[in-house]
């Protein structure tokens, strides 16, 4: 088995300028999606070894109202990581891989551009993970040795409200 790599992109949150950046808030819709994206995770059959968030609120809240629909055991594995405020790279998802067993999974969740840069450097290629998206990394080799990465999912925000069983959400670009 290969190890995974889990990214939750923080859900909708309040325009730049209504608070700190780091205060920001999930709006109404953000929350939506946060819980959309838990019940998803849920339907998948996902389990993780470790969740870690962004101290931002924004952050904080989507991984907490995803968590809300997990197991308890799964709850419990829902941890704060500094790091993923902001300058999250590839070697620091690597470094927390590397204490996982050889199939482990690992969720972040955390912001822009920090983990589409991540799974970039992963796939050698680019992508764009929307507000509430989710991308799934499957890799090869050690995370302290040579690593590669494909690319397994990449889903929207309505696309995992589907998963979901939440119907079909109006389609605005995310």
């Amino acid at each position: 088995m290969a190890r995974q790599l889990w990214l939750l992109r923080h859900a909708e949150a309040e325009p730049h300028g209504t608070r700190t950046d780091a205060q920001r808030r999930l709006t109404a819709r953000g929350e939506g999606q946060a819980r959309a994206a838990g019940l998803a995770l849920v339907a998948l059959g996902a389990g993780f070894d470790s969740v870690l968030f962004s101290p931002k609120v924004r952050a904080k809240q989507t991984a907490e109202l995803a968590g809300a629909e997990w197991s308890k055991d799964q709850c419990e594995r829902l941890q704060v990581h500094p790091p993923l405020a902001g300058g999250f790279d590839v070697s620091q998802a690597l470094a927390r891989l590397a204490v996982l067993p050889a199939d482990g999974r690992l969720l972040l969740v955390g912001h822009e551009p920090d983990l589409s840069g991540v799974i970039g450097n992963l796939i050698g290629g680019r992508v764009d993970l929307k507000k509430g998206g989710l991308a799934v990394v499957r890799l090869d080799g050690s995370p302290a040795g040579p690593v590669s990465g494909e690319l397994t999912v990449l889903l929207r925000p309505r696309e995992l409200a589907l998963i979901a069983g939440l119907g079909v959400v109006p389609i605005d670009g995310n």
